[in-house]
């Protein structure tokens, strides 16, 4: 089951950095990195979620309820701040999505009873012992 939510742009805090990029034979290369931070508990996100956010055990969330994604992927600013944003989304959806309930894997009792009846059944036909109908 998927919940609905939306992040507002003014909930989401990007700081912008410039870092130089490798500092091999390619010392032209810059990339523009952006620390993005989110803060759950004063987000407009639906109390289940921020609960689920909180409890959800990723290591970009701190024990004070702030989300902290960086990017540096990409040169320019915008797709890093897009890609920074993308993240989020997909953090949020993560804890925003129930888990479906696995069915037990283990065989109930009336199975197993239900199964070893008809093996001692089929055995005792093919052994020629009883009547079919029993």
């Amino acid at each position: 089951m998927r919940i609905h939510f939306t992040i507002l742009p003014e909930e989401v805090d990007i700081t912008a950095i410039r870092a130089q990029g490798s500092g091999g034979q390619n010392v032209n290369k810059v990339s523009n990195a952006v620390h993005l931070r989110f803060d759950i508990a004063a987000s407009s996100l639906p109390e289940a979620i921020r609960e689920r956010l909180l409890r959800l055990g990723d290591q970009r969330i701190s024990k004070d309820g702030v989300i902290i994604i960086k990017a540096q992927a990409f040169r320019s600013l915008e797709k890093n701040r897009a890609e920074a944003i993308r993240r989020l989304e997909e953090l949020i959806e993560s804890a925003a999505t129930v888990q479906k309930t696995r069915r037990p894997t283990r065989p109930t009792r009336g199975s197993v009873t239900r199964r070893l009846e008809g093996k001692t059944r089929r055995a005792a036909v093919k052994a020629g012992r009883g009547r079919v109908g029993e």
